[in-house]
């Protein structure tokens, strides 16, 4: 696990390129190695007050130059997730070291919500012209906080309150939630954007959850997969089934306009399932293009009145007060890289959580939610 560093900006090696010396030339004009002037320049260790005033001759800068002292509100060098395409319209950013990387995530992507109720560990400064994707941020947190936390990638909103629970335990730990579809979780995992992916993914061939994606998708990479709940996925309506919505075939008719999910979530996987098992062609599905980007904007669509019905989980519709008809038991797993459930420092407290009463009571409250194998370890590749 990568660990800040914490009190010593280091302009070694940067000074030393601008003078256009080899390590090899300044290593001999210090009288070191080139093994420790490289181990210096990658912050393994600070050279001694002799070492470091030969280094600042050798360079014709102080040594104050090469080595200062960071202030509290430290800028640290961050990478944006790979997939970011837009502007930097915002410089509010969540914050989190996933493997060797410091993944700066800005806050405007979190949601409408999230961005305005989910405090900021860093502020945006500017990016860093040398990296694609690369910016330079001001803590507003401490460094434990940030090294403590475990980002989790999916779509189900309640891995906020699973937050909440473990912010609970103590030990600084934290979860942080970015919401995107079970394909796209993966995605990020794949790259190391992130700790964790959420997923619900049925294999058409087999009717199984998840397991079969894994090992397609993630071939040679060994992970563990966690139990977070089992849910009823179905149709939302308005309270009272206004349109008389009996079941899918009802998709077909012209006065029933229908809001979907986008390429790549779960509930656009089960609705092109049950379409094509039903021989029911998805151009004659009213609002079939018609995207809504996560479960709870799904039933705002709804709620609005924009649409007459969706595919969603039973606690968005009991958030809206909706009438809900089940069409299948899903389950929603979770994906982790092996070697995280030891080294990453929040981990053990975030999965500990999810076995706790008090969480799988309080997640089960939430309507459609079976509980009891959260935290199981259910599989491993």
């Amino acid at each position: 696990m990568q660990k800040l560093q914490r009190r010593v900006t280091n302009r070694l090696r940067e000074t030393r390129v601008a003078a256009g010396l080899s390590q090899g030339d300044l290593a001999k004009s210090a009288g070191i190695t080139r093994q420790a002037l490289y181990a210096m320049e990658k912050d393994q260790y600070l050279p001694g007050t002799e070492v470091a005033l030969q280094l600042a001759r050798t360079l014709g800068r102080s040594v104050e130059d090469l080595f200062s002292l960071r202030d509290n509100r430290e800028i640290l060098e961050a990478n944006l997730p790979s997939d970011h395409s837009g502007s930097l319209a915002s410089t509010r950013v969540k914050l989190a070291i996933v493997g060797t990387r410091l993944i700066a995530k800005p806050l405007t992507e979190l949601g409408d919500v999230l961005n305005y109720t989910v405090p900021a560990d860093a502020l945006i400064l500017g990016t860093a012209s040398r990296r694609k994707h690369s910016v330079y941020v001001r803590l507003l947190k401490s460094h434990e906080d940030v090294e403590r936390q475990v980002v989790v990638a999916g779509c189900d909103p309640a891995i906020y309150l699973a937050g909440e629970h473990v912010r609970r335990q103590g030990g600084n730990a934290s979860v942080v939630g970015w919401n995107m579809t079970s394909l796209a979780a993966l995605r990020a995992l794949k790259r190391g954007d992130v700790h964790v992916a959420g997923i619900h993914m049925m294999d058409p061939r087999s009717g199984e959850y998840n397991l079969p994606f894994l090992k397609r998708y993630l071939q040679g990479q060994a992970v563990t997969v966690v139990r977070f709940a089992t849910w009823q996925e179905g149709l939302l309506v308005k309270e009272g089934n206004p349109k008389h919505v009996r079941g899918l075939e009802d998709l077909t008719r012209s006065d029933i306009r229908m809001v979907n999910r986008e390429k790549g979530a779960g509930a656009r996987l089960l609705l092109d399932y049950l379409l094509s098992r039903h021989r029911i062609p998805s151009q004659v599905v009213r609002g079939y293009g018609a995207i809504a980007f996560s479960q709870i904007g799904l039933g705002r669509w709804i709620a609005e009145g924009r649409a007459d019905v969706g595919i969603g989980v039973q606690a968005v519709a009991q958030l809206y007060n909706f009438d809900f008809i089940p069409l299948q038991e899903e389950r929603y797993d979770l994906v982790i890289p092996t070697a995280y459930i030891d080294s990453h420092p929040g981990m053990k407290i975030f999965l500990d959580t999810l076995g706790t009463h008090k969480f799988q009571q309080e997640i089960e409250a939430l309507g459609g939610y079976d509980a009891k194998e959260s935290g199981k370890v259910i599989g491993e590749q």
